[in-house]
């Protein structure tokens, strides 16, 4: 018998045993279908992002950023009698697997909050199961306007839209770029062309001409078709609705091919991986994007430097905005507890508190949720890459 093989069915005994525990054996449970069990003392607040593959960096550093967060109110929920713990979840940047995440998180009774995701292509149809579950969801990094337009009252961001974002995009392109003619390229996926939808109109209202259009398919390792699209038209400015890995090839290969113009996109371009991937012709590549520089204040350098003590790495581009999207889920979860009278409430009550949540002030951001949980706070930034790292522009609107 194959090793392997000895593992399966091992495992499949263990979990018949767990299973089976965990129906006859176990005593009368007091849970309700929304989450709330009086006989535990545990509350689990999970994140979905991927941690494993091409975007796994991203993905971790939400993981990190909820992380901590947990850790800096765990002693103060332990004074109200509860153990808060951090539960991740890989979700791989894929939605069935983002779905399949939802449904188990759904079916634990302990998990009270989900910060997630970072693929809006994976937050959307996963935010359907945390509604039918009454499980809320703050998201740190998804900006696809469908996520919160269909009125769920489980599902809050703390970021801007894709409808925010590209007006202030395109405008920073004309003015500041010298943008007058643009080629329109994304990664067919519910962020990148959803981006790259709504800069498509922003850029005809203001007069910029479009010279193409057209999508690639993310993972692919040569872009050739799409670049020498792009050497023909030879447009001022290449904007791209996707992520840092697939602009990156994108630019360099058109760099190789001597083309000279500009490139441009949204938050999924902001990564330190862009330099692995790109080489040089990272330098130069502007963002917009909804995270602020974190250094440019004291807090924000203390902050980062108590991230690297505890991890041992930089924080990710979405690790702030995931450590105060786990704030403002422990202060909904906190007002819900003591709201209950000091019981562990259901997930109705805590999905009430966390969308209730007004003038909350986050390390990073100010968070106010509108009927729809967007956050009335949110702003839009510029980078650019220089020859090493990204730099700090300003707001968009400046």
């Amino acid at each position: 018998m194959k090793k392997n093989t000895r593992l399966l069915l091992v495992s499949l005994l263990v979990g018949s045993l767990v299973a089976g525990c965990g129906k006859a054996g176990a005593p009368a449970s007091t849970e309700s279908s929304s989450g709330s069990s009086s006989g535990s003392t545990v509350i689990k607040i999970a994140t979905q992002s991927p941690l494993s593959g091409a975007q796994s960096l991203e993905g971790d550093g939400i993981r990190m950023g909820a992380q901590l967060a947990v850790q800096d109110r765990a002693e103060d929920f332990k004074k109200l009698g509860f153990d808060i713990q951090l539960f991740p979840q890989d979700d791989q940047a894929d939605p069935k697997i983002g779905v399949s995440n939802a449904e188990m998180l759904i079916s634990d009774p302990d998990v009270y909050a989900v910060i997630g995701h970072y693929n809006t292509g994976v937050a959307i149809p996963a935010s359907v199961k945390y509604e039918e579950g009454h499980l809320a969801m703050v998201s740190p990094a998804n900006t696809g306007v469908e996520l919160t337009e269909d009125g769920k009252k489980s599902v809050n961001r703390l970021v801007a839209r894709n409808d925010q974002i590209a007006p202030a995009a395109a405008k920073y392109a004309k003015d500041k770029m010298g943008a007058k003619t643009v080629f329109l390229a994304h990664d067919k996926t519910s962020y990148g062309q959803g981006l790259a939808d709504e800069v498509r109109k922003a850029f005809k209202d203001l007069g910029v001409t479009e010279v193409g259009y057209e999508g690639v398919t993310a993972g692919e390792k040569d872009y050739s078709p799409i670049v020498n699209q792009i050497i023909a038209k030879n447009p001022d400015l290449v904007f791209f609705g996707g992520m840092y890995a697939e602009l990156g090839i994108i630019a360099k290969q058109a760099r190789e091919k001597g083309f000279t113009g500009k490139f441009m996109g949204g938050e999924g371009l902001e990564s330190n991986d862009m330099y692995k991937i790109a080489g040089p012709a990272a330098e130069g590549i502007v963002y917009a994007t909804v995270v602020s520089d974190i250094r440019s204040e004291e807090a924000g350098k203390q902050w980062v430097e108590k991230f690297k003590t505890a991890f041992n790495k930089e924080p990710g581009a979405f690790s702030p905005f995931a450590y105060d999207a786990t704030l403002v889920a422990l202060n909904g979860l906190e007002k819900a507890i003591k709201d209950n009278g000091g019981k562990k409430p259901t997930r109705e009550q805590v999905e009430a508190a966390i969308r209730a949540t007004t003038d909350f002030n986050g390390l990073f951001t100010k968070v106010s949720f509108d009927e729809k949980g967007d956050n009335k706070h949110s702003q839009v930034y510029i980078y650019q890459y220089g020859k090493d790292k990204a730099e700090f522009i300003g707001k968009a609107t400046e």
